[in-house]
């Protein structure tokens, strides 16, 4: 695989568990997963979002904002899970819409409820009602498709990164990835959201004091019962 968008294929869609969030009890198979990110990457085209242009997306690790993820990926659009940086598109919780008053040509979007203001895109609305087609866009491996403090960090960085953590702790199609990091730290991407889809397993995002017994791999820099990988040393040999 050569590019972000490729781990979207729609031959790898199926009925195996894709991600599961434990703090709302939500899940998304491949099939849905993948089908979803298109409509997600459409809704952004939808907004002015083209190839190398900015989507900011709150830094939590929720259903809608790692779809949105895949899907800018799928533009050649460039992500940052911090909402202080310009962006043609920020997505946050609708509960911050207040929060925002973006100049002309920056769009808002919220979930979790309609927004207040007619200007604010209502994602979920949108991402349900929009046509899951493939996005035209020719993504190359050097392309960035993530950027964290400052550091940019291409497709093919992001996929070699998750190719080696697969590869070293022998993750499988039935292994579950306990992201128990900050999703802002760009390990955490790799680490606890790329390398699982990478190798056909699970996301698995825990509730308050995590319970990660099943978990073959935690991403993150406490200590748990289960094979741990920091988030510092995920990206130290790309």
């Amino acid at each position: 695989m050569d590019v972000l968008g490729d781990l979207m294929a729609r031959d790898r869609r199926s009925s195996r568990l894709a991600l599961r969030v434990e703090s709302t009890d939500r899940t998304y198979t491949y099939h849905d997963f993948i089908t979803t990110s298109y409509k997600a990457g459409n809704v952004l085209r939808y907004l002015g979002v083209r190839k190398s242009g900015r989507v900011a997306l709150e830094p939590v690790a929720l259903p809608e904002t790692l779809l949105t993820f895949f899907g800018a990926a799928q533009l050649g659009a460039v992500t940052s899970f911090d909402t202080n940086t310009e962006a043609r598109v920020t997505l946050v919780d609708v509960a911050r819409e207040d929060e925002f008053d973006l100049p002309p040509g920056q769009k808002l979007a919220v979930y979790g409820g309609p927004p207040d203001q007619p200007s604010t895109t209502h994602w979920e609305k949108e991402v349900w009602s929009e046509n899951p087609a493939v996005h035209p866009e020719l993504v190359a491996p050097e392309d960035v498709a993530l950027v964290a403090d400052g550091v940019e960090y291409p497709h093919r960085d992001l996929l070699f990164a998750a190719n080696q953590v697969v590869t070293d702790f022998g993750l499988g199609p039935n292994d579950e990835v306990a992201l128990c990091a900050p999703i802002s730290h760009p390990g955490a991407v790799v680490a606890g959201v790329v390398a699982p889809i990478l190798a056909g397993g699970t996301i698995v995002v825990p509730e308050g004091d995590p319970n990660v017994d099943d978990a073959v791999l935690v991403v993150g820099d406490g200590e748990y019962d289960t094979e741990t990988v920091a988030p510092d040393d995920v990206l130290s040999e790309t």
